[in-house]
């Protein structure tokens, strides 16, 4: 597919776009460090929010799940729409709706109203994220500067969302819990006001009317698959509803692809997924995000329970995460700059494999240092290498007139793999941890011996109350059964990335085709 000059509004960059074409990436940058920080920012004020809120724990969950679900199921819809319409004016529409739904949340007095806050930034993230690196790929037409500040992009998202616990603690040290969603607005409001001046409008002009059976059917194949996603580690992967759901899911995504087949002027071509340089490359997305977001739950856990952390303490810990991205998402892309997409991604993935192999031989007994902070800015280095060179494959694969879709697919992939690594990962977690502590709860009442296999932070409220002596011997065998667990999921993790990596080995072509131009 060949772009002519009519393809896209913005076809001849004016001169002044192409000088502040560094000043605009700094705007996308911060929108991006503000989605990716938000994903994981509010995780640290859970505790926090159960007390002030009164919340259940069902609440709790759908506190964090109403964004994710509202967010998965709208990317491909809202990136076909700033396509049609302005990525510009998408990316300032979602700001501003992020924003204000993150003051309605901050200020709400229940958890039904936090929920529903949620489920509007969830809105509003969807329209940012692909407006981000579409208004990217059309500002920066020349190649070799494509390559890096896609780098500095694929870091930018990283980084927020290892910034997120650090920020998250350190304002639930000094403030109230709804702080760690009114940080989005000054944030928003920077972004809004510097993209205004900075960012130059394009827009997809042969676009036709939206496709909105497609767009049905995406968003309700999106949202079926990724709530089935969140619910099998509670309901289990072999219960009716997570089976009807998964079914019900794939059956309107299969529905979904049939349609764009057969629709004139399809929302996102289906061939797409036929070039390997766009599809292989999306498996390499989803699986980063599948090992990145169940390690980032685990590891929470592991920082603030097992070895005492508090959150801003284990926030800290999960900072150095980002000396990987800084470091090497520039430097992922000059080196695909001089070899191609296929060897960095390799490499990146491979990396990864070792952050989740060094992390194996945790102990009880091994502090954060070195093990873990070795691993850490290891799978920083994994994550950027991976990341920046498979998202310029996939972008590359796709005319600039379509950016927003191929944005919004890169995006889609990044979250349906981030759901489907929480919930695998944790069910293996779980699971481990169960077996493994079931011989500490003998002696308890049947309650307690429930919480205690349910989760490490039950047998550490179990142990309150018991005396001294039982206490200390529960609390030990509950952290030697997480740490084990954690071992065994951090295996698993690896095996999985090593499995992308092969992929990409195999039938990753080494170049993008450049269609930008």
């Amino acid at each position: 597919m060949t772009l002519t000059p009519l393809d896209t509004e913005s076809a001849a960059l004016p001169d002044r776009a192409h000088r502040r074409r560094w000043a605009t990436l700094g705007v996308l940058s911060l929108s991006l460090v503000l989605i990716g920080m938000d994903t994981t920012v509010l995780n640290t004020a859970i505790p926090t929010m159960q007390r002030d809120l009164g919340a259940t724990a069902s609440e709790l969950q759908w506190i964090i799940d109403a964004y994710t679900l509202a967010f998965a199921g709208l990317l491909l819809t809202a990136g076909a729409w700033g396509d049609k319409y302005g990525r510009k004016l998408a990316l300032a529409a979602g700001l501003i709706v992020f924003a204000g739904a993150s003051v309605w949340g901050a200020t709400a007095n229940d958890p039904g109203t936090v929920i529903a806050a949620r489920t509007v930034m969830g809105m509003g993230g969807a329209l940012i994220m692909p407006s981000t690196l579409s208004i990217l790929i059309d500002v920066f037409r020349d190649p070799a500067e494509r390559k890096r500040a896609i780098g500095v992009w694929a870091a930018m998202a990283g980084i927020g969302i290892a910034g997120g616990p650090a920020v998250g603690g350190w304002l639930l040290e000094h403030f109230w819990w709804g702080s760690a969603l009114m940080i989005n607005v000054p944030v928003a409001g920077a972004a809004l006001l510097l993209g205004f001046w900075l960012i130059p409008e394009s827009r997809d002009r042969r676009a036709p009317r939206l496709d909105l059976v497609g767009a049905a059917l995406s968003c309700a194949g999106l949202v079926a698959l990724v709530w089935a996603l969140i619910e099998a580690p509670e309901r289990g992967w072999t219960d009716a509803v997570t089976l009807g759901a998964i079914a019900a899911a794939l059956a309107i995504l299969a529905g979904f692809v049939l349609w764009e087949r057969r629709h004139p002027h399809p929302m996102l071509p289906v061939e797409f997924f036929l070039d390997r340089r766009f599809s292989v490359p999306a498996i390499s997305i989803t699986l980063v995000f599948f090992a990145m977001m169940g390690a980032a739950f685990f590891l929470s856990v592991y920082l603030q329970t097992v070895l005492g952390y508090t959150p801003l303490e284990a926030g800290l810990r999960i900072l150095p995460l980002a000396i990987g991205l800084v470091i090497g998402g520039p430097l992922a892309m000059a080196v695909a700059q001089r070899v191609g997409e296929k060897w960095p991604t390799v490499f990146g993935l491979a990396l990864l494999a070792v952050s989740f192999w060094i992390f194996t031989g945790t102990t009880v007994g091994s502090g954060y240092a070195p093990r873990g902070l070795t691993a850490t800015i290891v799978m920083g280095f994994g994550m950027a290498f991976a990341m920046g060179p498979a998202t310029e494959s996939v972008m590359g694969a796709v005319p600039r007139a379509k950016a927003g879709v191929g944005s919004a697919v890169n995006d889609t992939v990044r979250q349906v793999g981030g759901a489907l690594g929480v919930a695998v990962l944790i069910s293996v977690l779980n699971s481990v941890y169960a077996a493994q502590v079931d011989d500490a709860t003998a002696q308890l009442p049947a309650q307690a011996a429930h919480a205690v296999e349910d989760s490490i932070q039950g047998a550490y409220a179990a142990a309150g109350e018991l005396p001294a002596e039982p206490a200390a011997a529960l609390v030990h065998a509950a952290d030697a059964a997480f740490v084990d667990a954690m071992t065994t999921t951090t295996a698993v993790a690896g095996i999985v990335v090593l499995v992308g990596a092969l992929v990409a080995l195999l039938w990753l072509p080494s170049h993008a085709r450049d269609e930008q131009d």
